[in-house]
């Protein structure tokens, strides 16, 4: 009571107060006493943004739904609550209860991006946890990490007893079930860890050694304990339709960022991105059945109160049931004043029943990825969309009524050249004169294309993990040239993503064990919240890195060999290093390879994958 009474008093004093008070509806509050495991699920970033998360609601829900175990959702404090935090002496704590972190069982972190890892850090250290793993005791909770950036975990290595790769339906359970067990018999901490590692997609830092070359690559790296894994295998959910999907999900009293429904239509992706880590690592594809995702939609609009349901998958317009699904879920939900919202759209797609189907309630801006400007550079990243196809999506979207299209590209991405940055403005003009196109009494009015640019950033188990990064001079000119030729355009919005943060985030991607140094430094010299703008610090960056005695073009700008040994190359992630390589070697020829849907095109899934049947 004492700790509730001294964050209530902090309140007034600290910006959005509603992100720390909890209570939520649906929120799941549990007696402490009547369980023997307690999880705290950790989400490096504010509330609104964490509260936007699926796989938080996911676990949340899987912890829950035990009789033996419960899970409470604990947020990174903004910086003002922090500093406040720290001046009272008050612990990390959870949103449900306010106990500090600290007094669980399991503090799980998601790792969805690596600009959030100086909060993890800061986290770690708030709950009064030591940040070293190494310097834990047997009163400290285990401090685990899952998500897609766990795929390479070695940046992180010093800070984590442990992570888990792959899907977490069922790994969740299995930790549960360890830490249970452990509890009642007393284990110590390292003999829990050996339990754990047991877990199918479980990697203990502290059971592998690296060593390197003199040319600063990895040489080896290797288990040091007998009965750990040399390679670990990630965590497959096959029968997605199957698994637990919540349909009680807390309400915030505030907005969050995606405030709405999520509803996960399918897992993965067929059409194998070069660029696209997600689209790698999600494999194979897995979907929801109509029927499952009409009952699950309904259920979430009774317990939610929400009047709008995102589909969402990593390409929604390749779920096989799209049109069926948008049409059945509008007969249900429209007369309830619910809408239906497609996050991100395939421009080689027919989509106008599901486009219509859609803004049946309203209409919201509709999204495309055309990735490159030129067809060239859309075969060398195998993107697999035409100009035509984008003639004829943009035409059905205005002819539809909507007149907001936000495109996204990436610049710096592999045999890039100036006329492929300039085929960015074409394909924005494109769109523009199709707007024209488009009788007025039929075209809405206030055209808006929002050109969005990102820089590309090499990512671990894809394609284009052995290319270098631009350089940040490289990435700023071509940044310039596209302001200057877009500049001219009306009723286009040019945005792009700031150059000093992708080169960082590609230091982490493709990091080794010699960036956990780099990091710890970074977030004792004051880094934290390095995905916002106001506050990234990049001198104190580039400080860490010369304290450290690291080169960051060693990571981010340097190509890489086919026979070099990569910090990631332990794990299993089932697409294999000679599916990738040959990969590399098409897009080198500016060759596309089909979509798997058209054939197996033997990634390595091939036992777990229904296309390959």
């Amino acid at each position: 009571m004492e700790l509730s009474r001294k964050i209530d008093a902090l309140l007034d004093t600290v910006e959005k107060p509603a992100r720390y008070i909890g209570g939520e509806m649906n929120a799941v509050v549990k007696d402490w006493d009547s369980v023997p495991v307690h999880y705290a699920f950790c989400f490096p970033d504010v509330y609104e943004v964490g509260m936007s998360h699926l796989g938080m609601k996911i676990i949340y829900d899987i912890v829950n739904a035990r009789e033996d175990a419960l899970c409470e959702r604990v947020f990174a404090p903004w910086v003002d609550m922090d500093a406040a935090m720290r001046r009272e002496g008050v612990p990390l704590f959870s949103t449900e209860t306010r106990r500090p972190v600290k007094d669980f069982d399991i503090v799980g972190f998601t790792l969805q991006y690596e600009m959030s890892y100086t909060t993890i850090l800061e986290m770690i250290d708030l709950a009064g946890i030591p940040v070293l793993a190494a310097d834990r005791g047997p009163d400290d909770p285990i401090v685990i990490a899952g998500g897609p950036c766990a795929f390479n975990p070695e940046p992180l290595h010093l800070f984590f007893d442990a992570f888990t790769i792959g899907d977490g339906e069922d790994s969740t359970g299995e930790i549960v079930e360890v830490i249970k067990a452990a509890k009642a018999e007393g284990l110590s901490r390292e003999e829990t860890l050996m339990r754990l590692v047991k877990v199918r997609g479980t990697y203990v830092p502290a059971f592998y050694a690296a060593e390197y070359n003199d040319d600063n690559t990895l040489k080896a790296f290797y288990p040091t304990r007998e009965g750990v894994p040399e390679k670990v295998r990630k965590c497959i959910v096959t029968n997605l339709d199957g698994a637990k999907y919540p349909v009680k999900i807390p309400v915030p009293f505030q907005e969050i960022i995606h405030d709405r429904i999520v509803l996960e239509v399918m897992r993965g992706c067929t059409r194998g991105c070069r660029f696209c880590q997600a689209g790698m690592l999600y494999r194979p594809v897995r979907e929801r059945k109509v029927g499952t995702l009409l009952k699950l939609a309904e259920e979430l609009c009774k317990n939610t109160g929400y009047d709008e349901v995102s589909l969402s998958s990593l390409s929604t317009g390749d779920y096989s049931c799209l049109p069926q699904l948008t049409r059945e879920l509008n007969e249900r939900l429209v007369p309830k004043r619910v809408s239906i919202s497609l996050p991100s759209l395939r421009l080689d797609k027919p989509l106008s029943e599901s486009l219509e189907q859609t803004q049946k309630v309203r209409k919201s801006s509709l999204t495309f990825a055309p990735e490159a400007g030129s067809q060239r550079l859309r075969d060398v990243i195998n993107k697999g969309v035409t100009e035509e196809d984008l003639k004829r999506t943009a035409h059905d979207a205005f002819s539809g009524g909507w007149n907001a299209i936000k495109l996204y590209f990436m610049i710096g991405l592999p045999t890039e050249t100036e006329d492929d940055l300039r085929g960015i403005m074409e394909t924005a003009r494109l769109v523009v004169s199709e707007y024209f196109a488009v009788p007025k009494d039929v075209r809405a009015r206030g055209l808006r294309v929002t050109v969005s640019v990102s820089s590309f950033v090499p990512k671990p188990f894809t394609p284009f993990q052995w290319e270098p990064q631009d350089t940040i001079g490289m990435i700023e000119q071509k940044q310039a040239f596209l302001r200057d030729v877009l500049r001219p355009l009306k009723s286009v919005d040019f945005r792009w993503h700031e150059p000093h943060v992708s080169f960082l985030e590609a230091c982490f991607a493709r990091g080794d064990r010699r960036m956990a140094d780099v990091l710890y430094e970074a977030w004792k010299r004051g880094c934290n919240f390095d995905s916002w703008s106001e506050q990234f610090k990049f001198d104190a960056w580039m400080d860490a890195f010369a304290a450290c005695n690291v080169d960051p073009a060693f990571y981010a700008n340097r190509r890489r060999s086919f026979d070099e040994l990569l910090p990631w190359a332990f794990i299993d992630a089932g697409v294999t290093q000679q599916f990738l390589q040959k990969e590399m070697e098409r897009a080198a020829r500016a060759e596309t390879t089909p979509d798997c849907r058209q054939g197996c095109r033997g990634c390595g899934l091939m036992e777990v994958c229904k296309q390959c049947e």
